[in-house]
C-alpha cells in the first residue's frame, strides 16, 4: 500500500486530511495494529476520537480495520485522549485515539497504547512496514460495542480530589473535545466555572486550542479581568495538556507547574524521582531537591517520559509542552483535566491562589523557537553540534547530549535539539538575568551558525 512515510512520527501518526491521512490509511492502521495486538495476546482495543471534523469518518474506518483483524473494539466515541487512556487502563490494555492534538485544524492522526504502554519509535515504524507490505492478517471474531467511559472517569477523579475551599475559575476549552467533559468535572469537585468555548467544534472558530501559545490565552485573561474568578485554566484540542493563568494575567508555564506538583507529591512520596524534559527551566531541579526528591532530566516526548517513569517507578513527570504525568494517585498518563484538579486541590489550601503561583521561582527565558530545516537535516545538525560542544564550551559549563545539545551555566541554559515531529530545530534559552539570557543566546546561536550558516530563527509554528 502506498502511504506517506513522514506521517509516522516518533510518538504518534500525524498528517493532513485527506492528503496524507484518510480513511484508507485509518483502515490499514486498524488491520496492522489489530494484527500486532493479537500477536501479543491483546483481543480488545478501545477507540476514541477528538472533535476534529474528520474524526467520525477516520474513526469508523479505523474500527473497520480493527474488526477485520479479529479485534473486539470498545468504541468510546467523542472523548479526550486521557479518557481513551483511562479506558485502556480500566476496560482493556490497548487503545487508539483519533486526534490531531494541537496541530492545525485540517490535520489528524492517531495516538496508540499497546499492551499497556504508549508506543513510539520502532513500534510505529513496524506498523508502517506492515501497512506498506499489507502483511496484516484478517481474522474472524471481530466485533464493536459502544461504551460511555465518562461516568467512571468522572467518578474516579471526583473521588480522588479534595478542595479545602470552593474556587471560582475560568475554563477555556478552545472548542476542543475537553469542553464536553472538563467543565462538569470541575463543578463536581466544588468549583464555580465560567466557561469559554466549551462547544466542541473542529473548525475552532474562536482561537486555536493550544495553551502553550500566549495568543490563545487572551480570552482567559480578559475573563479574569472582567469577573471575580481567581484562576484561569485552558486546554489543548485533545485535552491532554493544561495551561494556567493567574488573576493578574501571568502564564504559569509547565516547568513552574511542576515545581508546585513536585512539592505536593514528594510530601507523600519522599525521595521520589521526578522526571522532566530537556526544555524545562534550570530552576526546576533545585526545587525538586529542596522538596526532598531526585530530579531526572530526560528526552522530550510524552511516550518517552512515560516509559522512563515506568522504569524508575517515578511518581510524577512533566514536559515543557504541558504534558503532566501523575503516577501517584493516578495512572501515570498525561491528563489536562486531572492535572487541573490536582492544581486546584493544592491552591485551595491558600486564600490567594495566584500569589502561590507567582511566588514559584522563575527566570528570563525565550519561548520555544524553531529553525526550519530540510527533511532529515535536524538530527544531523544536532549530532554536529554535540561533536563541537566539548571544545566550544569550557568548564564550568555543563554539556548534556541526552536530547540534542543542552548547555547549563551557573546563570542559565541554552538548548538546541531536533524535533521528532516536524523538520525543525527546537531552541530555548534561559538566563537568571536579562544579560545572562542575551549572552547564552548569542553563544548558542554562534555555535549553530558554524553548522548551519543560513539558520533563520523564528517562533514555533504550533
Amino acid at each position: 500500500m502506498q502511504v506517506t512515510s513522514s506521517i509516522f512520527k516518533a510518538y504518534d501518526i500525524r498528517g493532513t486530511t485527506p492528503v496524507t491521512i484518510n480513511e484508507a490509511v485509518a483502515e490499514a492502521l486498524g488491520l496492522a495494529f489489530g494484527t500486532q495486538a493479537l500477536t501479543l495476546g491483546e483481543r480488545v482495543v478501545a477507540v476514541g476520537r477528538d472533535g476534529r471534523l474528520s474524526g467520525p469518518a477516520l474513526g469508523a474506518a479505523l474500527i473497520r480495520g480493527l474488526v477485520a483483524a479479529g479485534i473486539e473494539v470498545i468504541d468510546i466515541g467523542l472523548a479526550t485522549t486521557p479518557m481513551l487512556y483511562f479506558a485502556a487502563h480500566t476496560l482493556c490494555s490497548s487503545g487508539i485515539q483519533v486526534t490531531g492534538s494541537h496541530n492545525p485544524r485540517d490535520d489528524n492522526g492517531f495516538k496508540m497504547v499497546l499492551a499497556g504502554r504508549a508506543i513510539h519509535g520502532e513500534d510505529i515504524q513496524s506498523l508502517r512496514r506492515m501497512i506498506e507490505a499489507e502483511s496484516w492478517q484478517r481474522r474472524d471474531g471481530g466485533s464493536v460495542r459502544p461504551h460511555d467511559v465518562l461516568p467512571a472517569y468522572r467518578e474516579r477523579i471526583v473521588s480522588d480530589i479534595r478542595l479545602a475551599r470552593p474556587m471560582k475559575i475560568v475554563v477555556d476549552c478552545g472548542n476542543g473535545v475537553a469542553g464536553a467533559s472538563a467543565p462538569a468535572i470541575f463543578r463536581a469537585i466544588g468549583c464555580e466555572v465560567i466557561e469559554l468555548f466549551s462547544e466542541v467544534d473542529g473548525s475552532f472558530p474562536n482561537h486555536h486550542p493550544d495553551p502553550s501559545k500566549p495568543d490563545n490565552l487572551r480570552d482567559v485573561i480578559l475573563a479574569l479581568q472582567q469577573t471575580d474568578a481567581e484562576l484561569g485554566l485552558a486546554f489543548d484540542g485533545d485535552g491532554d495538556r493544561l495551561g494556567i493563568v493567574t488573576k493578574d494575567g501571568q502564564n504559569i508555564f509547565p516547568d513552574r507547574q511542576m515545581m508546585l506538583f513536585a512539592r505536593d507529591v514528594l510530601s507523600r512520596v519522599p525521595g521520589g524521582t521526578i522526571v522532566y524534559d530537556v526544555k524545562c527551566s534550570q530552576r526546576l531541579a533545585p526545587a525538586i531537591r529542596a522538596a526532598g526528591g531526585e530530579p531526572l532530566m530526560y528526552k522530550t516526548g510524552h511516550s518517552l517520559v512515560k516509559a522512563r517513569m515506568k522504569e524508575l517507578d517515578s511518581p510524577l513527570g512533566g514536559e515543557m509542552s504541558g504534558h503532566i504525568f501523575f503516577k501517584e494517585r493516578w495512572f501515570g498518563f498525561d491528563d489536562g483535566t486531572y492535572a487541573g484538579c490536582r492544581l486546584l486541590e493544592i491552591l485551595s489550601r491558600s486564600p490567594d491562589a495566584s500569589a502561590v503561583l507567582n511566588e514559584l521561582p522563575t527566570s528570563h527565558s525565550t519561548p520555544e523557537l524553531n529553525v526550519a530545516c530540510a527533511e532529515g537535516e535536524p538530527h544531523r545538525l544536532a549530532a554536529e553540534l554535540q561533536a563541537l560542544a566539548g571544545d566550544a564550551f569550557a568548564a564550568p559549563a555543563q554539556v548534556s547530549t541526552i536530547d540534542g545539545l543542552r548547555v547549563d551555566w551557573a546563570d542559565g541554559f541554552g538548548l538546541i535539539r531536533a524535533s521528532n515531529t516536524t523538520p525543525v530545530l527546537v531552541l530555548r534559552f534561559e538566563g537568571h538575568t536579562p544579560a545572562a539570557l542575551q549572552r547564552i543566546e548569542a553563544d548558542m546561536l554562534a555555535l549553530l551558525r558554524r553548522v548551519k550558516p543560513d539558520a533563520q530563527v523564528g517562533a514555533s509554528a504550533h
